[in-house]
């Protein structure tokens, strides 16, 4: 089987990869003349009323904490200290000390692609629908057993598995906040800055899919280029593979699902490796053509410009008639819907961040009132900064673009799921967060060095007010570009696939229109789908428009435009982003964390926006996602920051904590605690003959009377257990019966009793004496009855003079002493528990 899917794997990817190499480097020339042209002739657009962080996470890391993670090898559940860097990866260590000494991650995880679930069920589901006809019942765990009712699982449909649980409810949303935050900045893994290289991708992605009939949105379109490309050859291959050796599999069901998992992982690792190396040689080869290509283009625009418009208008008068009729009969009575479906829960995401947003002010301005002091402000200005990027604060925001759906429409316009459209909104409330914060970083920085901090209420409060307005544009122009894109990306592939019978094999004709030399820049492929995307563009926009005018989704009108309304703020994005520990006080130096420190703790530690420490070694209580105010920046409990002393400690006992055992999850408070609270037990030694000795045994037996204690109270006894030690040098105690104990006990209390009484008595009577003699003889008295009393010690004490934790007998820590007729003779102790109820 490997031997074979190995070949199949490495022919079917070179083979893909050489044919989408070839649409690549078609696509590369065409972006390369959009964007020399963009730049040359300049285009419009809103202007953004706030400002933008070029590098918002630098010398910042995400989030660390501990979990239990699943060890598929030995079937064992582990303790594993979680490091997340501003890069999103999830690095797994063995504890926080390995992390902290610098040591490479046991696992390293890059989520694109992934799911985060919190539930068997719904992983249950997806097992079943990506292996068919090796079913589970929808109860039943997958080789698994979670040793908590609370799980989370990243789920891929092609790389492995990963599994981990925690101990509360609440630690569970936490993580799942967390992991579907890596999850989102994983998958959206190109950058837009690339003006080439990624329209030239994401082109020749949709091209190559549309040639084989697949023309609707693809929700994998997840991570880097390579991991795309992976997904893509894999959604062809992964059938397969599935229908190959599926069959051929041995075993439970349980194990066959475990193996065709370990063989699709293997198989998408292959596939991975392969792609990775062959875009990155197809790129090399690319930027290598593109001097000259530029050259070009520069040199021939407006004859290219001139050529294009003579072409398109050809291709207008054969597509146009034919669109219109698709566009009135099957599109514009849906347009509206599609629409309302993606604003209603959209709008109330942007909503949620602004009052989010509203609600930090809130609480600076409070500090302000309150007297807090610069300390306090730094603190307050630096949890802040990072509010964007705190998976658990924004997680509200997220929730509600959750609720967007596109049920009805989704088979009529071939849409796979709404995920890509929610991911993306996500993203895009997450950069409106971060612009408002960072504007109010640098409104405020100014105000306070222009007017001072002697008012520092009034100043805040004015700088929020300009922030909120300028944040009610930028969010109302964000909204409605998110709403026009939507729409082209559910309704031309649509339109394509309707009109590919009836002109595709029209188009082969007009390629004669373009001459040779410029045939590598226009595409007659692309000027068609630029015609049809020209016939839907009047419709869509004005859609958007009237939905403008609805009060309801707190959209600006097209006629207001705010230019230049405050010309000073954009100056103020090319200053450094303010530290605000330095400037109000804070003990952090200036000045960036080196690459070499990154992830390290050595001198300086990396401000972190969200933490969850778990002590290494140590069992995890009943809430073991605490927040460190120490390492966090936005913390989520105030009650919690009593563990910041406990990392101080566990810091300097690294070195023990990396070699401690991992521990499994259990219950915070030990079952025998719980029942040695109920039922205490009191320990003692009771001699036995010599003769009897090999009679004894260990057991327990079940009996019934009382004990008095030492406080006095009675206490009933249910139990006694015998357990019999061996000591050197020493003869064996008489066996002695449940009741037999049960005497002696009480008969040695009474003795114990009687002898302080009379030497408390003994005592009084001579100081009584002594009262009436003169100073030296009552010394000498007192201190006669003093060695009187300790000529007399209890046979039997009560354990709770020197532990509180339990009744024992001191009598246990070594052999006694049977004073018979004057001699002492050493006796074998044997230790009888009496379980008192």
């Amino acid at each position: 089987f490997q031997r074979c899917s190995h070949s199949i794997n490495w022919i079917r990817t070179r083979q893909w990869m050489k044919e989408f190499g070839q649409v690549y480097e078609q696509q590369y020339a065409v972006a390369l003349f959009n964007s020399v042209r963009f730049e040359i002739e300049g285009g419009g657009g809103t202007q953004s009323q706030l400002l933008h962080r070029k590098d918002p996470l630098a010398g910042r890391t995400i989030f660390s904490g501990s979990l239990f993670q699943y060890l598929e090898e030995n079937r064992k559940w582990r303790n594993r200290f979680v490091f997340v860097p501003n890069d999103y990866t999830i690095n797994l260590y063995e504890s926080k000390a390995a992390h902290d000494r610098g040591l490479h991650p046991k696992v390293t995880i890059n989520c694109a692609g992934y799911k985060a679930l919190t539930s068997m069920e719904e992983y249950m589901e997806l097992i079943n629908k990506s292996l068919p006809g090796v079913k589970a019942k929808v109860g039943s765990n997958p080789f698994i057993k979670c040793e908590t009712g609370f799980p989370l699982i990243l789920w891929h449909p092609y790389a492995r598995h990963h599994y981990f649980c925690v101990m509360t409810e609440k630690e569970q949303k936490k993580w799942h906040a967390v992991l579907q935050d890596c999850v989102r900045d994983s998958n959206n893994g190109l950058p837009e800055n690339c003006t080439v290289k990624t329209p030239a991708f994401t082109d020749a992605v949709r091209l190559h899919r549309q040639a084989r009939g697949q023309y609707g949105t693809w929700d994998m379109m997840c991570g880097t280029p390579p991991q795309i490309l992976a997904n893509l050859v894999m959604e062809s291959l992964h059938p397969d593979i599935r229908n190959m050796i599926v069959p051929r599999l041995k075993g439970k069901m349980q194990q066959r699902q475990k193996n065709w998992m370990l063989i699709s992982d293997a198989v998408y690792k292959q596939v991975l490796f392969q792609t990775t190396g062959q875009y990155e040689a197809l790129v090399e080869a690319c930027e290598a053509q593109r001097g000259p290509l530029d050259a070009r283009l520069r040199t021939d625009m407006d004859q290219l410009i001139t050529s294009k418009e003579h072409v398109s208008s050809k291709l207008r008068a054969l597509v146009l008639p034919k669109a219109e009729q698709i566009l009135r009969t099957n599109i514009q009575p849906y347009i509206n819907s599609i629409l309302e479906a993606l604003m209603d829960p959209t709008s109330r995401g942007f909503a949620e961040v602004r009052d989010v947003f509203f609600r930090e002010m809130v609480e600076i301005s409070k500090n302000s009132l309150n007297g807090g002091g610069k300390e306090k402000m730094g603190e307050n200005m630096e949890r802040l900064s990072m509010l964007a990027f705190h998976p658990v604060k924004m997680q509200s925001c997220y929730e509600k673009v959750e609720e967007l759906n596109l049920e009805g429409l989704q088979q009529r316009f071939d849409v796979s799921s709404p995920s890509v459209f929610i991911s993306r909104a996500q993203i895009l409330m997450r950069e409106q967060m971060d612009n408002a914060v960072y504007t109010f970083e640098q409104l405020l920085n100014q105000s306070l060095e222009a007017q001072g901090d002697s008012d520092m209420c009034k100043i805040t409060q004015r700088c929020q007010d300009r922030v909120l307005k300028k944040y009610d544009y930028d969010s109302s122009s964000v909204r409605k570009k998110f709403f026009r894109e939507a729409l082209l990306q559910i309704i031309i592939p649509y339109m394509l696939q309707q009109l590919a019978p009836s002109c595709s094999p029209e188009l082969p004709r007009f390629k004669e229109l373009i001459f040779e030399d410029f045939s590598r820049f226009l595409l007659i492929e692309n000027m068609f789908e630029e015609v049809v995307l020209q016939s839907v563009s009047k419709d869509i926009m004005m859609a958007v428009k009237e939905a403008a005018v609805q009060r309801r989704h707190n959209l600006y009108r097209d006629s207001i435009i705010l230019t230049n309304s405050d010309p000073n703020l954009h100056l103020l994005g090319e200053n450094p982003q303010v530290d605000w520990a330095t400037k109000f006080g804070g003990d952090e130096p200036e000045g960036p964390v080196s690459s070499a420190d990154e992830g390290r703790v050595f001198g300086r530690r990396r401000k972190q926006v969200v933490s969850m420490i778990q002590p290494d070694g140590v069992p995890l209580p009943y809430e073991s996602c605490l927040e460190v105010p120490g390492v966090e920046l936005i913390p989520e409990e105030d009650a919690e920051m009593f563990l910041s002393k406990e990392e101080d400690q566990l810091e300097n006992e690294e070195d023990q904590l990396g070699k401690e055992e991992d521990l499994g999850p259990k219950s915070p408070d030990s079952v025998n605690e719980i029942r040695d609270l109920i039922n205490p037990v009191v320990e003692v030694v009771v001699p036995v003959s010599k003769v009897e000795q090999s009679e004894i045994t260990n057991k327990t037996e079940a009996t019934t009377g009382s004990i008095t204690v030492e406080d006095g109270v009675k206490e009933d006894v249910t139990h006694v257990t015998t357990v019999v030690e061996t000591v050197p040098k020493g003869s064996l105690q008489e066996k002695t019966s449940p009741q037999a104990i049960l005497q002696q006990l009480a008969a040695s209390k009474k003795q114990e009793v009687d002898k302080d009484e009379a030497a408390i008595q003994n005592a009084i009577e001579k100081l009584e004496i002594a009262v009436q003699e003169d100073e030296s003889e009552q010394i000498t008295e007192i201190s006669a009855a003093e060695s009187d009393n300790e000529s007399s010690p209890p046979l039997v004490t009560d354990s709770s003079s020197r532990e509180d934790s339990g009744f024992q007998s001191p009598t246990s820590e070594g052999p006694v002493t049977n004073g018979l007729n004057g001699e002492e003779k050493i006796v074998d102790p044997i230790e009888v528990e009496v379980v008192l109820s």
